[in-house]
């Protein structure tokens, strides 16, 4: 529990720990914020480069079927002005038809076969009736109620959306113009159909990876090109009941019910005006999905380029790889380089607390060799630490100088103690008062005469007596 503590703290760390750790935080805290800023810039740049690499495709694509639109424009125009066309829906009479109609089909079927994309060419009258085509299916119908007769019969040019042909069932684009007589009366209506197929193929041939795809909604937010045609005219988004009714009646889709995809997030594609993205999920627990969108020009329709935003996210992915790796492999570096400069830091360090222990524990007299050798090579150098180690070495000098006079001194002390000791010790024992009077009294003894009849014997063993006794009660008043 100790080592753990010392471990989780910092102030516990060997000074090599702690300048290895400061070392490296001192380059990869900075590189850190830096590499996570320049990180953040490049998914932003990268990011702004994919969906507007999208964008790019949409537009250019949307461009495409402008120029389309416009060159189709352009030959309705030229068609609906031609004299046969004008001699046919002018002539007053039935003859007078049946004499331009060979002419009239001809120049029909000539514009037909000039392009491979035309479904048919045919003219109706002004009401509505086809009169002229080149597929016959259109002779004797009445087209009254579509939009493209009804809009041109009025003077004004018209492209339809894609359309499920009443005729043919097959889906196509129509491109109408009104045809006038030399006073500029309008006299009937000239349709020219581009096949659907054709258009779907233009759009489908865009595509970024396999899981990408292009579509194309009109102006209510139908999708009229789509990879997938099952989800061909279902719009975005639920359409309004009166929208809804008028798609309904004019039977522009061949369908009796619009049925929704609901994706809220694709309302921004509805009649945009400008190039955008945006992410959005179908169905919705589908992985997101991100679509670049463009409008065109020449009709109010929008086409959009979608991938999944996992591949979107690739070129993110590599990147944030990329700013890792090159930090960890720093950090590594940088790492082992503030540990060898640590170490190298800290031995003069472990070396002056060697010696300092050592002076401490006074064995510094018994390692002077070896400290000396690794000291004396660290004192060589010119910085601080060749600094603090001649200061070390000056005081280690002065204090062991010190600690042998100081040791001269204990002994002499010693020495001085030990004679006045003993000098004391005697004065005690002499100056007794017990030690006196034994002295008088063996000096007495020493005076009195030696009784006559008293032999030397007795004489001896009676001193022996009285100086056993004066011991005696010596020892008893110490007591």
């Amino acid at each position: 529990m100790k080592h753990l503590h010392r471990f989780f703290n910092p102030l516990c760390w060997p000074i090599a720990a702690k300048i290895s750790a400061a070392l490296v935080s001192a380059v990869l805290i900075p590189m850190s914020f830096t590499a996570y800023y320049n990180l953040r810039q490049s998914l932003n740049s990268v990011e702004a480069g994919e969906y507007r690499k999208l964008e790019l495709l949409a537009t250019s694509t949307a461009s495409r079927l402008d120029q389309l639109i416009i060159d189709i424009q352009r030959i309705v125009v030229q068609v609906s002005s031609d004299r046969n066309a004008v001699n046919f829906l002018t002539a007053s009479t039935s003859s007078e038809r049946k004499a331009f109609r060979h002419d009239l089909q001809q120049t029909l079927q000539n514009v037909s076969d000039s392009n491979k994309d035309f479904d048919a060419v045919f003219v109706m009258d002004k009401e509505g009736r086809c009169v002229a085509a080149t597929n016959p299916k259109f002779l004797g119908q009445n087209y009254a109620f579509r939009e493209y007769f009804r809009s041109s019969i009025q003077g004004l040019p018209y492209v339809s959306s894609i359309l499920v042909g009443e005729t043919t069932k097959r889906p196509g684009m129509f491109f109408s113009h009104a045809v006038k007589s030399p006073s500029g009366e309008i006299v009937g209506v000239l349709v020219v159909k581009i096949k659907g197929a054709d258009i779907w193929a233009i759009i489908n041939a865009l595509q970024v990876s396999d899981e990408s795809y292009a579509f194309l909604i009109d102006q209510q937010g139908v999708i009229i090109s789509h990879a997938d045609q099952s989800l061909l005219y279902h719009s975005l988004i639920p359409l309004p009941p009166d929208t809804l009714k008028q798609v309904v009646s004019d039977r522009r889709y061949g369908l009796e019910q619009i049925q929704s995809l609901n994706i809220p997030e694709l309302k921004v594609m509805v009649k945009a005006k400008q190039a955008g993205h945006t992410t959005y999920r179908y169905p919705p627990h589908q992985m997101p999905r991100i679509v670049g969108f463009a409008p065109l020009e020449k009709r109010p329709w929008v086409l959009g380029v979608s991938q999944p935003k996992a591949q979107f996210a690739a070129p993110l992915n590599r990147l944030i790889w990329l700013h890792g790796s090159s930090v960890l492999v720093v950090g590594g570096i940088t790492a082992i380089i503030a540990l060898l400069l640590a170490r190298r830091i800290s031995r003069p360090i472990h070396a002056l607390t060697d010696a300092a222990q050592a002076l401490e524990h006074d064995n510094f007299d018994s390692q002077v060799q070896e400290l000396h050798q690794n000291l004396e090579r660290l004192a060589c150098t010119q910085d601080d630490i060749g600094q603090l180690v001649r200061v070390f070495l000056q005081m280690a000098e002065e204090v062991r100088m010190r600690h042998q006079k100081l040791k001269m001194q204990v002994w002499e002390l010693h020495i001085e103690i030990d004679e006045t000791k003993r000098a004391n010790n005697v004065a005690e024992i002499t100056e007794n008062e017990h030690f006196r009077q034994l002295q008088q009294k063996i000096q007495k003894l020493r005076e009195h005469e030696v009784i006559a009849s008293e032999t030397e014997t007795d004489y001896y063993r009676r001193l022996q007596t009285k100086v056993q006794s004066m011991k005696e009660r010596s020892l008893t008043s110490e007591a």
